[in-house]
């Protein structure tokens, strides 16, 4: 517990950038039927599971053309 609390200042902005991602992500799939490749669970997954990498890879490769 200790470890984790020096650490703190450091995990803090890490872990606000992996909310913001995810949630910026999320709300385009929920909101958007369009998609480059795969489908809305397949990205809700990748999103959701693959910390910072997967909303990044989502809003570079995954986001279809919007109407």
């Amino acid at each position: 517990m200790k470890v984790l609390l020096e650490n703190l200042p450091l995990l803090l902005p890490l872990i606000i950038i992996e909310l913001v991602l995810m949630t910026v992500a999320l709300v385009h799939i929920f909101r958007h039927p369009n998609y480059r490749f795969g489908n809305r669970a397949v990205w809700i997954l990748a999103v959701v599971f693959i910390q910072i990498i997967g909303p990044v890879i989502y809003l570079l490769f995954g986001r279809g053309e919007d109407e």
